[in-house]
């Protein structure tokens, strides 16, 4: 296996890490607001399908990978287990209940943006899988969030650029795939419009600050990746050429030096792990951008390679990164 493959075995072992956490209800990090005691609740109480993986967000993007495995693998070794389990968690009685936790007045910027994106991402890949027809299941909830987009990003005056849960470029990345496989117009134009007055002025990025201790995604390159993904080829080459001058030279060197990891037991210290894995993918993507005969196009390959190298031996071991992070190695692993 090429170190950016996804092998069969890989996928199948990503798939047991996943199957062995979504339904895993504690321990469990909950966000979660009360207006009265009638607002208690254990967590599969509040939230019927994503209520393991410590928290909703990483219980999402962990039926993405899933799905996103599936998808690739349909007669993998965890494929009827998987089947099995979307055949009992994504039904419309279930679904429902999600919406209506997003009904309630104190959850008006519940997993906003980043849970928004996974949940986004998810149901772009449910919409290629088996006829769609689990995407179609999924639909209120999705409709839900996609309707939080529309409302919340016109009045989003400045973007979020830390590199945790709050980053907005992310959430813009994620939730365009939803919006090109829905063929929905007034979505995408939303992200692309909302992606250019955000950061489409931006330029000489010093990657100042890069890497804090709890950080999985790279400021500077997720923003990259999101306007590799909603501006015109010929629009997004000369913004990048401003946007990282030197990345040919490897400039910034921060962003080339994968993240040390010293306490893989801490969560916010393995956020660091989600990090390298996050580079690796944003590496990859944005070299495919480029033209073949682009001398950048080798620097940023090898650093995908070498982000990846890092952190794919760690993606299970302590449950503080595993309830998360196959779900990020899979991402760099997939893309083209």
């Amino acid at each position: 296996m090429s170190a950016l493959g996804l092998s069969a075995d890989l996928a199948d072992r990503f798939a047991a890490i996943a199957l062995g956490h979504v339904t895993r209800e504690y321990p469990n990090h909950l966000a979660h607001g009360f207006e009265g005691p009638q607002d208690l609740g254990t967590p599969s109480q509040l939230h019927p399908i994503f209520y393991g993986s410590f928290d909703w967000h990483s219980c999402v993007h962990g039926y993405w990978l899933l799905a996103a495995i599936l998808n690739r693998f349909p007669d993998g070794e965890h494929a009827a287990n998987i089947r099995t389990l979307f055949d009992a968690q994504l039904t419309p009685e279930k679904v429902a209940d999600e919406c209506a936790y997003f009904a309630r007045p104190l959850s008006r910027g519940y997993e906003r943006p980043y849970g928004w994106g996974w949940l986004l991402k998810l149901s772009a890949e449910l919409h290629q899988l088996e006829h769609g027809r689990r995407a179609s299941i999924l639909q209120p909830l999705t409709d839900v969030i996609r309707d939080r987009f529309m409302a919340f990003l016109p009045i989003a005056t400045y973007p979020v650029r830390v590199g945790t849960h709050f980053n907005t470029a992310f959430a813009l990345r994620l939730s365009a795939d939803y919006a090109e496989i829905a063929t929905d117009a007034a979505l995408m134009d939303l992200l692309i419009e909302t992606a250019d007055r955000w950061y489409g002025a931006d330029e000489n990025c010093p990657a100042w600050g890069e890497p804090s201790s709890d950080e999985f995604l790279s400021s500077t390159l997720i923003e990259a990746e999101c306007m590799r993904r909603l501006m015109p080829a010929d629009r997004f080459q000369p913004w990048f050429d401003r946007f990282l001058p030197a990345i040919g030279a490897q400039q910034p060197a921060t962003l080339f030096c994968p993240a040390t990891v010293s306490d893989r037991s801490d969560g916010k210290i393995a956020h660091l792990d989600g990090l390298n894995l996050s580079r690796a993918w944003c590496f990859r993507s944005l070299a495919s951008a480029l033209p073949s005969n682009d001398p950048h196009c080798a620097v940023l390959k090898a650093a995908a390679e070498d982000h990846l190298a890092t952190a794919l031996p760690h993606v299970a071991g302590d449950y503080m990164g595993e309830h998360w992070l196959a779900s990020f190695a899979l991402l760099a692993l997939i893309t083209q």
